[in-house]
């Protein structure tokens, strides 16, 4: 197999800008940083545009067809944080080349009745074809059945255990069942035995205090229902965690649609009218939230050492869950994170190899040798111009360049 050296390229490397370097591709891997061209090699000329590390969309729920949308974006690596790609399901994804890689927690331990039931439409049914093997359906109401349900996950392939702590008031449904503190701790306490990383589903800023004080690796969503304190800030930090804001899905929660994003021909000539018309509209369930607390909240956890990782919530191409699409909304949410106050080089390493990191996916999320050649060329330099990373030149995963 033929060398492919991609020169006269700005490379980000995934946690800074190198410089002019030629990267060179050998097969499924990249061989080499800076350097000579390999005689022999294919060339691909970057001059003007910028290589990046393929990105890493850190909250998802796949769809039919969405991982190979994700994958039109330069997204090689998508997080399911409630789905059916458990470990025994995704032989045939790995080895394809023209989707998005993923890994998944399987189904997120919650009680009968429990979030996220209250978001689908009575007789709502999803329009996807059932897997090999059906994930496990983790409903707890105890610490006991929390506990026991995490190595049955883990033995079902989930890459991580979700723990859903809602008592439905951002989603309009308050009492909503949810999980004590007990029941969350022996479950996170279980997973730790395993050596298993945790995350747990949490709007509210008490239910994040719940997942602290819980030891949880990390939440998947920032909490929208209030400013933040310094309390709850040094409560993340110490305890360690990641956030994953998901700023684009708090704003669709507020009803602020994607429209201006689908509005934008890089993406709209990447969506089909059933995405275009979900990214169009928005979840609007808790319009009484103020998008500056969230943005105030996501700039005292980058300031104080927090890691922050790029997610989205994107699930599926339904107009009850607007205002995401797979692929485009991590561009959104990376725009987001600026907005917010993150230098554009800090939301490329919350795409990369922030969690690449925290997710132990050490293979992937940088540029170095060795690793996967999951890269993303694009014209410009995103560490100026955020909005740049949309315009795509050209996009490997595995190596394997993406046909136009």
């Amino acid at each position: 197999m033929a060398l492919t050296a991609i020169t006269n390229a700005r490379v980000f490397d995934g946690e800074k800008t190198v410089g002019v370097q030629t990267v060179v591709i050998d097969g499924r891997r990249i061989a080499r940083v800076g350097g000579d061209t390999p005689r022999g090699s294919e060339i691909v000329d970057g001059s003007g545009a910028t290589l990046l590390p393929g990105l890493i969309d850190a909250h998802v729920h796949s769809a039919p067809g969405s991982l190979a949308l994700a994958l039109r974006f330069g997204v090689t690596t998508e997080l399911e944080m409630q789905g059916m790609n458990t470990r025994e399901n995704r032989g045939l994804i790995s080895d394809d080349d023209t989707v998005a890689d993923v890994r998944s927690a399987g189904f997120g331990i919650t009680p009968p009745g429990g979030h996220p039931s209250e978001l689908m439409p009575e007789g709502f049914r999803p329009k996807w074809d059932l897997p090999p093997v059906m994930p496990l359906m983790p409903f707890s109401t105890t610490p006991e059945e929390a506990a026991a349900f995490v190595p049955q996950l883990l033995g079902r392939g989930s890459d991580f255990i979700k723990f859903m702590i809602d008592d439905g008031s951002v989603e309009g449904h308050p009492g909503l069942p949810s999980l004590d503190q007990a029941t969350v701790n022996a479950g996170v306490a279980e997973a730790k035995k395993y050596g298993a990383l945790t995350v747990a589903h949490a709007l509210t800023l008490e239910a994040t205090r719940m997942a602290a004080e819980a030891g949880i690796d990390g939440v998947t969503h920032v909490f929208m229902d209030q400013p933040h304190t310094a309390e709850i800030i040094s409560l993340i930090k110490d305890a360690g965690m990641f956030v994953i804001p998901c700023i684009s899905l708090n704003a669709s929660m507020m009803g602020i649609t994607g429209s201006g994003l689908a509005d934008d021909p890089r993406v709209a000539a990447r969506l089909d009218s059933t995405w275009d018309q979900t990214l169009r509209s928005s979840y609007n369930r808790y319009p009484q939230g103020k998008l500056d607390d969230v943005y105030d909240t996501v700039r005292a956890l980058d300031a104080a050492g927090v890691d922050v990782l790029a997610g989205t919530d994107v699930s599926m191409p339904e107009t009850f869950f607007g205002g995401l699409a797979h692929g485009a909304s991590l561009h959104h949410e990376l725009q987001y994170l600026v907005a917010a106050g993150l230098t554009p080089a800090r939301a490329l390493r919350a795409a990369t190899t922030t969690t690449a990191r925290r997710f132990h996916l050490g293979d992937r999320g940088r540029i170095a040798e060795g690793l996967r050649a999951d890269l993303l060329l694009v014209d410009g330099d995103p560490t100026s111009n955020i909005s740049d990373t949309l315009n795509t030149r050209a996009i490997w995963r595995r190596g394997t360049r993406l046909a136009e």
